[in-house]
């Protein structure tokens, strides 16, 4: 079999490939697009999103919560949709666009939401504020920020154990108006 890389979408199985040596026997040629790049890795075909981005792609602003999609610390979107990444097969993200909390920025300025969580002190330890960003960024993409009720119901998946929600509502509502 070759090494070649299958262009999948949720219908198709990803191609198997041998693996290079070193490698686990059953591992899957995966090509990834993060943050507008291309990543091809070799992975087993049960690893999450999560442990693809921080363990292969050693983008480690997606932090690693619960590990079951209960605390929200690993959103990033997926053509444009939030997602739990540990909640994802990351073979399953081929031929997506993956956008994590180190890609949100653009031309060296920030986003308007990551702006907006410094103004409004919208963290305290800051190991959930990259899952924060990016659902708070999602959810006003999604039309969801009307009220502080609807920021609050939108974000009820994104905990903070620090207690910073004052102030993450408040960076919310400014960066919705900023628009």
């Amino acid at each position: 079999m070759s090494n070649a890389v299958a262009h999948a979408d949720d219908t198709t199985p990803a191609l198997t490939t041998k693996s290079p040596p070193g490698a686990g026997a059953a591992e899957t040629a995966t090509e990834l697009r993060i943050n507008g790049q291309p990543m091809r890795f070799f992975l087993d075909p049960r690893t999450s999103l999560l442990d693809a981005l921080r363990e292969q792609a050693g983008l480690s602003g997606t932090k690693k919560g619960c590990d079951r999609g209960s605390c929200g610390a690993c959103t990033v979107h997926i053509d444009g949709r939030r997602v739990n990444a540990c909640l994802t097969l990351a073979v399953r993200c081929e031929g997506k666009e993956i956008t994590t909390i180190e890609g949100l920025a653009q031309d060296g300025a920030l986003h308007p939401v990551q702006a907006a969580f410094l103004e409004y002190d919208g963290f305290q330890c800051g190991y959930c504020t990259p899952g924060q960003i990016m659902a708070a960024a999602a959810l006003i993409q999604e039309g969801h920020a009307g009220s502080d009720d609807e920021i609050r119901e939108w974000m009820a998946g994104n905990i903070c154990r620090c207690g910073a929600y004052p102030n993450i509502v408040s960076a919310i509502r400014d960066a919705a108006r900023e628009g």
